[in-house]
């Protein structure tokens, strides 16, 4: 009996650091911090900055570790005030994960991790089946408890979260919200930190209900809701915008302050990726002009509805720039300055694990041949060079490389406090069987 009662103890702890919610005056969820966390759910020790409770620069309640709830908030809010954005890097695999953990790290700074659909399927693997999205829903719930077990590790604050989901992949998503819903029962905070809806191609009147019909059930766990305004053009895991028409791309300042209005009545928990000539994939400078200045004019638009009743941040809406590869750094910086808190990163870092691969090929091309012989004799053995952790461990390196990058652009650097990171110790090396990169 002491022993169930033992097990039932460090179960309800596992919610961590983070929020066990409770009903505050108002009626809305409010947070306490606990300490514990994924680490200690799954008996792994959690030592120096993993161990830290808060961050010397950030409010109290962020922790390292996946956020939701008011920590979240905390952090959103955090990011809009001192103007600068979260990289949003869509992940397909955990050695992805991990270089992202890293880079955030390396940055001192939070980092957003998501999955889409596809990446969530790919995660699940090639052998199990996707019909009602099962596959999707089961790589993206393993992929969040990877998150989860390693963020803690590298000790930096992580939103969860998942990418674009159409109507027809509605399924998907209700899937991981009632994963998140059963996570929340056991450990007072849900799985996920947030979902974004995209019903941008639908009409605005029916892209609002069912948003709004979310959010509702969402925010009774602490669950943060995305959604689209407008439409981001270019190409991006088999959905294809190339041919929109360009008026598509901009987004209108009612169309924002109608969404505000709509959502705002239910919960504060959402964010607005409007259309300000967002465009996926890397495309010809000049072939589309962004235009941030949409964004600024939103924000003034809505503070003049509101009147007496404005926040007292000088923007209400906290906007999520999408299609930001190959953007104009001044443009991807006078958006912060606008309420933007959140970019999203994919393209650029597909790349980058791919290049990271193709170098290490071409570096090592004449040990890749077979499995023995190379330039240093016919009989020389090539185990060390073809193992699939060398390249894996070269598109890891090269895509801390770029988000090093992505986060000096969107000013996301130096925020937790904690300083340079130190070199880890006791990593395998040459004599083990690791390459010089």
């Amino acid at each position: 009996m002491k022993f169930s009662l033992v097990v039932f103890l460090a179960s309800a702890a596992s919610s961590a650091y983070v929020n066990a919610f409770a009903p505050n005056a108002n009626g809305r969820l409010s947070s306490v911090t606990l300490k514990g966390g994924m680490s200690s759910d799954v008996g792994i020790p959690c030592e120096d900055e993993c161990a830290l409770e808060s961050f010397p620069n950030l409010p109290d309640s962020i922790h390292p570790g996946v956020l939701s709830g008011q920590a979240m908030m905390d952090l959103l809010q955090h990011a809009k005030d001192n103007e600068y954005a979260i990289p949003a890097v869509n992940c397909i695999s955990n050695s992805g994960i991990n270089a992202c953990l890293e880079a955030a790290r390396a940055n001192d700074a939070p980092i957003i991790i998501q999955f889409s659909s596809g990446g969530s399927q790919f995660y699940g693997g090639k052998g199990l089946d996707n019909t009602d999205y099962r596959a999707a829903i089961a790589g993206a719930v393993s992929g969040a408890f990877h998150v989860r077990t390693m963020a803690e590790q590298y000790g930096v604050p992580v939103l969860l979260h998942t990418d674009h989901c159409s109507k027809e992949l509605l399924p998907w998503v209700d899937g991981l919200v009632a994963a998140s819903e059963r996570y929340y029962e056991k450990h007072g905070e849900p799985l996920f930190s947030s979902h974004m809806i995209d019903l941008s191609e639908e009409p605005l009147e029916e892209n609002l209900a069912i948003c709004a019909k979310y959010l509702e059930r969402m925010d009774k766990i602490g669950l943060l809701l995305e959604m689209e305004l407008g439409i981001t053009g270019g190409e991006e895991d088999g959905v294809d915008n190339t041919d929109r028409p360009v008026e598509d791309l901009y987004s209108k300042p009612e169309e924002i302050y109608e969404t505000y209005e709509a959502l705002k009545k239910i919960s504060d928990k959402f964010t607005v990726a409007a259309a300000f000539g967002n465009v996926h994939g890397v495309y010809i400078p000049g072939n589309v002009k962004l235009d941030p200045e949409i964004l600024n004019n939103a924000q003034k638009y809505i503070s003049d509805k509101l009147g007496d009743e404005a926040p007292e941040s000088k923007f209400p809406v906290s906007f999520v720039f999408h299609g930001g590869s190959g953007s104009d750094v001044a443009d991807i910086q006078r958006s912060l300055g606008y309420g933007v808190i959140k970019m999203n990163i994919d393209t650029d870092t597909q790349w980058s694990y791919w290049e990271g691969i193709k170098n290490f090929e071409a570096k090592y091309h004449d040990y890749l041949q077979g499995q023995i012989g190379n330039p240093e004799g016919d009989e020389k053995p090539n185990k060390k060079y073809y193992d699939p952790r060398e390249s894996m461990l070269a598109g890891e390196v090269n895509t801390v490389k770029r988000l090093k990058t992505a986060f000096a652009d969107l000013k996301c650097q130096n925020i937790l406090g904690l300083g340079e990171v130190t070199t880890a110790s006791n990593v395998l090396g040459p004599r083990r069987g690791g390459l010089p990169l």
